[in-house]
């Protein structure tokens, strides 16, 4: 039972959703951030590998990293499918962990194996209770509510071009996609939003992470940036488009975030922008949007 463990509390919530590809071997900032979100030192992290043909090196590759960074306690949590995710005692596992990250991968299997699952309710438990949740790749897409588990690629947004597969619901009210800019999956994630305006799309490029605070906001680290899509008030002909034609959508509003952006998921403006020069040494902060 949960009572067994000594449950540790933090706060406040934080995700780390990251697109992808991110820097393993050398400073590792987006990973060495997880692990000081997680407690540093002090934490510890379960990794799961569960989406990836690479199992193996997988678990090799972030137990070095995590390690390395400091973690001295590491678990893997790797369930085969559905009735092994709903062992009460895996779910233990991950409610004595103050970090829980999913790898790349398949997501739809992760998605298959996790969703409404014991071990997913454990993950959806660590995270309200304020252990940082990270995943990569697939590990991001199944942050959000509903996630892509299949889809075109390629700049323009078509009709029925993309699947939808049940997430973990950490972060409502958005869906999110990786390899963002480097895969082209602008016209895929476009398409969602368009056909589903109350949804609002969060694509993230590889070695680019969102660390996400109390689900209101959320900054951008890493080398590349994340986009954020918002057809609330958006034209479009989604419902009479036929299966696979280019979609009218006029009126989206897209924001582009790199690095040191503040983005408040509410009212859905940039905060504050902090410019780093790692050359000169300089930081310039730009004041936040004022608009309502």
């Amino acid at each position: 039972m949960a009572g067994d463990y000594a449950v540790p509390m933090l706060s406040p919530t934080k995700l780390l959703i990251i697109g992808g590809a991110e820097d393993r071997v050398g400073k590792a900032k987006i990973l060495k951030r997880f692990v000081k979100l997680a407690g540093g030192k002090a934490s510890t992290i379960v990794i799961i590998p569960t989406a990836s043909s690479f199992q193996a090196e997988v678990i090799a590759s972030y137990s070095e990293v995590f390690t390395r960074h400091g973690c001295k306690t590491l678990d893997v949590i790797n369930p085969a499918d559905r009735i092994a995710a709903d062992d009460p005692a895996l779910a233990n596992r991950i409610n004595a962990a103050t970090g829980v990250f999913m790898s790349g991968g398949n997501q739809l299997k992760l998605a298959q194996v996790f969703a409404g699952t014991a071990a997913g309710e454990a993950i959806r438990r660590a995270h309200q209770r304020g252990a940082v949740i990270g995943g990569t790749s697939a590990g991001a897409s199944i942050m959000s509510e509903f996630m892509i588990s299949l889809g075109d690629e390629g700049v323009t947004p078509r009709q029925r071009s993309t699947q939808l597969s049940q997430g973990l619901a950490l972060l409502e009210g958005v869906i999110v996609d990786q390899h963002f800019a480097q895969r082209q999956r602008y016209g895929r994630l476009m398409s969602i939003v368009a056909s589903s305006p109350n949804l609002i799309g969060i694509g993230i490029d590889e070695d680019t992470a969102i660390e996400v605070t109390d689900n209101e906001s959320f900054t951008v680290i890493g080398r590349g940036a994340a986009y954020v899509l918002d057809c609330r008030r958006a034209i479009t002909d989604a419902p009479e488009a036929r299966s696979g034609a280019p979609l009218l959508v006029s009126g989206a509003v897209v924001h582009s975030l790199p690095a040191g952006s503040t983005f408040d998921l509410a009212k859905l403006v940039l905060t504050e922008f902090v410019e780093q020069h790692p050359d000169s040494g300089i930081t310039v902060t730009v004041a936040a949007s004022s608009r309502p």
